[in-house]
């Protein structure tokens, strides 16, 4: 999927349908001469229903769809005959989807398994015919009930991309370029910053044909919780993910410095972020010969409070080892 078309973020204006009103009709028929009330009722409206598919991927088949309209429930007839109900209409999005109400942003739902279908403009219900409301004391009632009105209301749909393994890391500390080494993903890959401006996913081919997904979420500056750089639309991706795998180059300047503004702004955007499992990959270790390493390896083995694995993705070294820590992880 090309980056263009990864949307996880649409605004949309649903209406249900609104009821059929209910027949006040009375039976006439050759040599009946009171048939008496046989008014049928009202259909009802068609219902907004949002549902899970695990085939998609974004919401970028509803870019485009600003509005969405349910039909209308048809009148009730003679006979007793109940009008149609409005059709309903099927707003298909991927698992892990938040559905909120943009006016208050409550979240309203949130849909996080295949085919969970969950109605979010009610269709109004169809009007009673005149045959309910027949007694003893009134024998020929003239009325009928009306349909309820349809609901209107503009919702949010916000995609929180659901993995096993997301990759956090600052700009250019690569993060596309690991994912692209131990997964058929093909990400953008640059030397320069920012070149990730969406999230992309890869399933990581394991031993003895198993598999799990890897996030790779666009890189965090400092500063990312209160809206810098592009902030919370980075940081809400990494909320589904089960693994947190923190990605700092072996060139940086201070690696513990940099976890612990990496973990900082995790607990200012989410603190239950913090409940995750974690563990630290130190990238480009090809730039370090063997006595660097060894050195670099002292130094964090006193200063890491987590467990960490030195790899390089161009060199391919160590990238068994980071997949054996992972499905480890993911199976404990």
């Amino acid at each position: 999927m090309t980056e263009g078309n990864f949307v996880d973020y649409v605004k949309m204006h649903v209406s249900s349908g609104k009821g059929g009103q209910g027949s006040a009709h009375l039976h006439r028929e050759k040599y009946i001469e009171k048939g008496g009330p046989d008014g049928g009722d009202g259909g009802r409206g068609g219902h907004i229903i949002v549902r899970g598919n695990e085939n998609l991927w974004t919401l970028l088949h509803l870019k485009f769809k600003r509005h969405a309209r349910a039909g209308h429930g048809e009148h009730g007839s003679k006979s007793r005959s109940t009008g149609a109900d409005g059709s309903d209409v099927y707003l298909d999005v991927p698992l892990g989807t938040v559905v909120k109400d943009t006016e208050t942003d409550e979240v309203l739902f949130e849909i996080t398994e295949a085919n969970q279908e969950t109605i979010v403009a009610k269709g109004g219900r169809g009007g009673l015919g005149n045959w309910h409301f027949k007694s003893s004391t009134n024998q020929t009632p003239r009325y009928a009930q009306p349909g309820e009105p349809l609901e209107e209301k503009n919702i949010t749909l916000e995609l929180k991309i659901l993995a096993d393994v997301g990759l956090v890391g600052f700009p250019n500390a690569g993060k596309s370029t690991l994912l692209s080494v131990i997964t058929a993903a093909k990400p953008k890959i640059a030397d320069y910053e920012f070149t990730t401006l969406k999230p992309n996913l890869g399933i990581v081919q394991y031993r003895d044909y198993q598999t799990f997904v890897m996030a790779d979420i666009p890189g965090i500056i400092e500063g990312a919780a209160e809206g810098k750089g592009l902030g919370h639309y980075f940081l809400r991706h990494i909320e589904r993910n089960s693994v947190l795998l923190f990605l700092i180059p072996a060139d940086a300047d201070d690696i513990r410095k940099q976890y612990d503004i990496l973990l900082d702004e995790l607990k200012r955007y989410n603190p239950e972020m913090l409940d995750k499992e974690r563990m630290i990959a130190i990238s480009k270790c090809d730039m370090l010969d063997e006595e660097l390493q060894a050195e670099l390896k002292q130094e964090l083995d006193q200063t890491l409070p987590i467990d960490y694995v030195f790899i390089s993705s161009v060199a391919q070294k160590g990238i068994t080892t980071l997949k054996d820590k992972l499905w480890k992880i993911l199976n404990d």
